[in-house]
């Protein structure tokens, strides 16, 4: 996909959510989300299996304030909020998401479904407000491909 073209799917809010991506594609969806100045925000999970571990780098990378509880409740109004981080738009880069997402703990699996949940529930209520909030997992092409043939 061209850079325009990137751009023109990055711009369209109602289009916005949680995807999962190609690896090879997060620079280039990055550069995109910053040519529209969007808040383009880097949350790395590596080593990361658990709700409360991914809630807190959640929080740490979008600077939520002191009133987030930790919980799926503050984190849902935390990310349909974001007063204190105001940007044309949002674009969330969850990096090296592959070990919470695959965890062989099924409670893992069941809270990283919650969070993709949350996170278009969050992008769906932005664009309500026309503005664009894409929650984007980059994965390794192999991953994503059997993620795609599933």
């Amino acid at each position: 996909m061209t850079a325009v073209a990137l751009q023109a799917l990055l711009a369209d809010a109602g289009q916005s959510g949680a995807f999962f991506v190609a690896d090879s594609d997060s620079e280039a969806m990055a550069q995109a989300g910053a040519a529209l100045e969007y808040e383009v925000v880097r949350i790395d999970l590596r080593g990361c299996v658990d709700k409360d571990e991914a809630l807190a780098r959640f929080a740490r990378a979008l600077g939520f304030p002191g009133w987030f509880g930790g919980n799926w409740d503050a984190f849902s109004d935390s990310l349909r909020d974001l007063s204190w981080l105001p940007a044309a738009g949002y674009l969330l880069l969850i990096e090296h998401a592959a070990a919470w997402r695959e965890s062989e703990d099924a409670r893992a699996g069941e809270d990283f479904d919650t969070a993709l949940d949350i996170l278009n529930e969050a992008a769906s209520d932005w664009a309500e407000r026309d503005v664009a909030f894409w929650a984007l997992i980059p994965l390794p092409e192999d991953v994503l491909a059997t993620l795609e043939a599933g």
